[in-house]
């Protein structure tokens, strides 16, 4: 990276995954054994076939978008070329683009479901209530938004990331109430919680609902 790259966040977390891609997932995963696994299960209940979904975050499309493209439209989206060049290899059946998950745009109302695992947690603070917002916004009436977010808040970076030698990574997180409370405030009902363990700590799940229109007062 150049100096001043060094420094901003979004390009800290673009570089790291870079690098850090084939470390970070490989071309196959356990998924049935897994968390993803389990919160997933959460939510496919919900969806009827052919569902729009956004897979924010989507790295290399293993294994979100590839346990649901078969049956519904996934998008991915991800900061980094590396990671998306792999899902489009791995996942032919998703439409994936890199992209800004704060700065990109989608029509109101488009999506069935929003997934974004491990990557809002990426995106400095100050900007994940306007993407929280826009989410709440991109949501179908009665769509869903699967995430995991922080538990404790923190904000730090970690070097030789996963092991790979020279890889930075960046994370920012509020801690669990926030999410719940800025998801509330972008017309989203929590309705299911849980825990996903990682290292001496883990995330938060978090599975939320827009109102259909029938229930809107």
């Amino acid at each position: 990276m150049q100096p001043s790259e060094k420094h901003n966040p979004k390009e800290i977390v673009r570089a790291g995954y870079d690098l850090v891609s084939q470390a970070y997932r490989g071309d196959t995963f356990d998924f049935e054994h897994s968390g993803y696994r389990t919160f997933l299960g959460w939510l496919e209940p919900h969806l009827n076939p052919g569902a729009q979904i956004l897979d924010l975050g989507c790295g290399n499309g293993v294994p979100v978008a590839q346990a649901l493209a078969p049956r519904h439209h996934v998008t991915g989206i991800d900061i980094s070329p590396v990671q998306i060049e792999r899902a489009r290899q791995l996942v032919p059946q998703a439409e994936f683009q890199v992209a800004d998950m704060t700065s990109i745009g989608f029509p109101p109302e488009y999506f069935d479901a929003v997934i974004a695992f491990y990557s809002i947690i990426h995106v400095p603070i100050g900007e994940q209530v306007g993407l929280i917002g826009a989410i709440g916004a991109w949501l179908k009436p009665g769509g869903y938004f699967l995430a995991s977010v922080g538990t404790r808040a923190w904000e730090g970076t970690e070097d030789d990331w996963r092991g790979v030698e020279g890889a930075l990574m960046y994370w920012s997180h509020a801690d669990a109430d926030t999410y719940k409370k800025w998801m509330q405030a972008a017309g989203l009902t929590i309705v299911q919680e849980g825990f996903l363990p990682e290292g001496d700590g883990g995330h938060t799940v978090l599975l939320a609902r827009k109102p259909a229109e029938s229930e809107e007062k």
